[in-house]
């Protein structure tokens, strides 16, 4: 466990599962929950046996965002400096997510709000309750979209779309969001988690290196001309063919058997 309180953490079949845990308070995040997350990704990052990462709420939410509860202007003092928040909290995790080399399955199991929708968008592959939504919640509270939001919500959506979900906060579902291409699929409550659990096992049993060169070469293509795309694609797929698992894809492939890939 890494913080048995406000995330939990646990390593099965070379998927490590995190799951955000203030269900009272619908997985909003407060300081130890950013720390509890950062040290269930970091452990990620190290640690070999880890091949996936899936993560999910909760209770009936996956993530409200920040707890406000924090924040009450009525409590008197000084205006929080919410640019030393995303700097020390937010920031840190969203790089983590997009780093890390292995695939990210996240199961948005309710409502997912400010930050916890851009978390869950920083995913590499997002699966969704039917009965979830998803809020941009900012503008309700005079803020702008953070953890990655105003990036991702370009990237994924466009302009249009983008600046609509931001500016009016008008919450959407999951079944819009797959038809939108933000998600992966919408699937029925009570399918969620089995197809996310199967799919993370399946990425884990993978080539995970390979998969991890995969995610690095998608997410450097929204900003590289073609020419540094192919180079790249030239430079990750040297390091791949010359990997064990390559080797072992291809012999497996000759024997007509399944193959049995250790991500090296």
């Amino acid at each position: 466990m890494s913080n048995p309180e406000t995330v939990l953490s646990a390593l099965a079949d070379g998927v490590l599962t995190l799951v955000l845990n203030r269900p009272d308070k619908l997985n909003s995040f407060n300081e130890e929950m950013h720390l509890a997350f950062r040290a269930g990704l970091e452990r990620a990052r190290d640690d070999a046996a880890v091949r996936a990462v899936l993560i999910t709420g909760s209770g009936r939410g996956f993530c409200a965002g920040q707890d406000l509860g924090d924040r009450d202007p009525r409590k008197g003092g000084p205006a929080p400096d919410l640019g030393r928040t995303l700097e020390t909290f937010y920031n840190p995790n969203l790089r983590l997510i997009r780093d890390l080399e292995k695939p990210v399955v996240c199961a948005v199991n309710g409502v997912a709000a400010g930050a916890g929708a851009n978390i869950a968008l920083a995913c590499d592959i997002v699966l969704a309750a039917k009965s979830a939504r998803f809020i941009q919640a900012f503008a309700k509270i005079g803020l702008v979209p953070d953890a990655g939001g105003s990036w991702s919500l370009a990237r994924i959506l466009g302009e249009p779309r983008a600046k609509a979900l931001a500016l009016t906060a008008e919450p959407i579902t999951a079944e819009r969001a797959a038809d939108w291409g933000m998600i992966w699929q919408a699937l029925d409550d009570d399918a969620l988690m089995p197809e996310a659990q199967t799919l993370a096992r399946s990425l884990a049993a993978g080539p995970t290196l390979g998969l991890g060169l995969t995610k690095r070469l998608i997410q450097a293509a929204a900003t590289n001309s073609l020419d540094a795309q192919l180079d790249m694609e030239r430079d990750c797929q040297q390091i791949a063919g010359r990997s064990a698992d390559y080797a072992e894809g291809v012999t497996a492939f000759l024997e007509k058997r399944k193959p049995e890939f250790r991500g090296q």
